[in-house]
């Protein structure tokens, strides 16, 4: 075990953002701690005729369990339904735990569900401008949930995109109990990544017909699981294990396994345990600033999702943590790339893991003093834990350390030989504002490039432009008014192909814009989440086309090429947006977008006690 002290300039970070986030903090930890039930549980503060609702649809044999004031119950938030691929093996995970939860003198419910939308199948229609503020909706029904206050600990269920971010926030709103995230796993490996991204260009190209593009995506999204490339699901799981709330290297194990149940039925007695005998700590007191600062080395260390620099600030905040940009940008700077998995690379989740996976990196980061061990997990005190694999050993549980060596190079190294001395991600900043570039996917020829704006308002007009032959030329991309109040923030995905084309063609191309890219972010150079958005003042909206924008990832200077008078005189264009205002229920997440704050703090829809 190593004894490498602390990197000097991460106890620096950290010691800015814990005194930046002291006040907050201070008043987070006193609002769960005065709901904390001092000496009984939960449930046993209510009345009688409360507790009779609460009992009412159990079978008998568990209401004699569940009216012993001794006899923990847990709560159980789940994200199935049978849409998302993902969140299709939760179906039965609440028997599992239910029946183990009985085996350790403890009871459970399922508290409530929350909605789990996929942006695979929304993404390019009008159903992804509801899917940023989708987590805040995740976090109010886990709140919902548990607001039953019949629960003395929570498991939370839960995989992709916004859905792990709303259940932590949700969770973290009563952070006074204990709780376990317990995940379902990746699907088994497709199609290889290379193969479908070169079957998207050739869609696009005109080259291949929608029945090879179907087959395609079929064959790679395929079965019962998280998608296999390392985008925001699997950034999730990630930084669910370096907060410490997964059972160590539980993320990618796949569904519909023996190891999976094994896992899922530990974590449900792990948790009844620890709250019979007084070790499960309040979630809340357990994951700190550290925690959260660790989620954010990983993100680094392993090439995660651009999203996550909105969802990580919004989850640290409500645990009264603040993390701004700069944050992610100064840890960027010290924190080795360790993996390469696609968008960053050919090999998948599962082919990382077998190359050693998430342990050997902890390890990594752990012995080069580059990860907090002094933290609290649900597995007891320090990373350490996190360092070793489960294996089903006649069936039972063993962690075992992880490999000593990478099984493959070319997709783990070890932090003496990393694949870039820094993790990937830039904060951008100029006179347009501030924004964020992953370029660990992006070649060093197109880490800089100046070139006139092309202006646009929407993605479908850049689609219609490519298909025209408009957009033959060196030009960035701007595409402005889809921030989180313009439109609820949707991903631009449908932009990848066409870009990537004309960058292969020759042409110097990059994207502006204060909309989403998230973990597909790849090898065009894209500068997202430009805050302040245009809605809310941001001069992206100043831009015209045939200006000159310098574009620099190097150096992180992202200007408009024009004189300081000329830009400082030049109004913001407004434009129409009543057609994001209504149709496929946008109507109903008005209120969303007009709370909503900048996608660098966390595009929150909640006020009040949330930072």
């Amino acid at each position: 075990m190593s004894t490498t002290p602390l990197h000097p300039k991460l106890a620096e970070i950290t010691q800015r953002i814990i005194e930046r986030s002291r006040p907050t903090r201070e008043k987070y930890l006193a609002k769960i701690r005065s709901a904390k039930q001092v000496g009984k549980l939960e449930r046993n503060q209510l009345g009688c005729s409360n507790l009779a609702h609460g009992y009412a649809s159990m079978p008998k044999t568990i209401k004699i369990e569940m009216l012993q004031e001794s006899v923990p119950n847990l709560g159980i938030v789940t994200t199935y339904n049978d849409m998302v691929s993902a969140h299709q093996p939760f179906k039965d995970f609440p028997d599992w735990i239910k029946d183990e939860a009985l085996k350790n003198n403890a009871t459970a419910q399922v508290a409530g569900g929350a909605p789990a939308m996929c942006d695979g199948i929304t993404q390019g229609y009008e159903g992804m401008e509801l899917s940023l503020f989708s987590r805040d909706v995740i976090a109010m029904s886990t709140a919902v949930a548990m607001s039953h206050q019949m629960f003395d600990g929570g498991l939370y269920m839960g995989v992709c995109d916004k859905i792990v971010p709303g259940l932590m926030i949700g969770a973290l709103s009563f952070g006074h109990l204990p709780g376990i995230f317990l995940p379902a796993g990746p699907m088994n490996s497709g199609i290889g990544n290379k193969e479908k991204a070169r079957t998207r260009q050739l869609f696009a190209e005109g080259k291949v017909g929608r029945d090879a593009l179907l087959a395609s995506e079929m064959g790679s999204y395929h079965s019962p699981g998280t998608c296999t490339f390392y985008g925001t699901a699997n950034s999730n799981q990630m930084m669910m294990e370096l907060m410490g709330v997964h059972l160590p290297t539980a993320a990618f194990v796949h569904p519909y396994t023996d190891l999976r149940e094994a896992l899922t039925r530990y974590g449900a007695a792990h948790l009844a345990r620890g709250i019979r005998n007084g070790t499960a700590k309040p979630f809340g007191e357990m994951l700190t600033e550290k925690s959260f600062i660790n989620a954010l080395i990983g993100l680094m260390a392993t090439g995660g999702s651009t999203n996550h620099t909105m969802h990580l600030v919004a989850m640290a905040r409500a645990a009264g943590v603040i993390l701004n940009w700069d944050d992610f940008d100064k840890i960027s700077s010290i924190i080795p790339l360790l993996i390469r998995v696609y968008p960053n690379g050919k090999a998948d989740v599962n082919h990382f893991t077998a190359a050693g996976g998430l342990p050997f990196v902890i390890r990594e980061l752990l012995d080069a003093g580059l990860l907090h061990d002094d933290v609290d997990t649900v597995v007891g005190h320090g990373m350490r834990h996190y360092t070793q694999e489960p294996f089903l050993i006649d069936g039972n549980l063993e962690w075992r350390d992880a490999p000593a060596e990478s099984g493959n190079d070319d997709i783990l190294r070890k932090a003496d030989n990393p694949f870039s001395p820094d993790g990937g991600l830039r904060l951008m900043k100029g006179n347009i504002g501030r924004a964020v570039m992953k370029v660990s996917a992006v070649q060093d020829q197109f880490r800089v490039i100046e070139a006139p704006a092309i202006v646009f308002n929407d993605q479908r007009e850049v689609l219609a432009a490519f298909d025209r032959g408009e957009l033959e030329r060196d030009f960035i991309c701007v595409v402005r008014y889809q921030g989180p109040r313009a439109n609820g923030m949707p991903e631009l995905h449908k932009l990848t192909p066409p870009l990537g084309i004309l960058q292969d063609r020759g042409f110097k191309v990059a994207l502006l814009t204060d909309g989403r890219m998230s973990g597909a972010s790849g090898k065009v150079p894209a500068a997202i989440h430009m805050s302040p958005e245009a809605l809310m003042g941001g001069d992206i909206a100043k831009i015209r086309t045939g200006d000159m924008i310098r574009l620099d990832s190097f150096t992180g200077d992202l200007n408009v090429l024009v004189t300081e008078a000329e830009w400082v005189a030049r109004e913001h264009e407004q434009i129409d947006l009543s057609a994001n205002q209504h149709g496929c229920g946008r109507e109903l997440f008005a209120g969303f977008r007009s709370m909503t704050s900048s996608a660098e703090t966390g595009a929150m829809s909640f006020g009040g006690d949330f930072a």
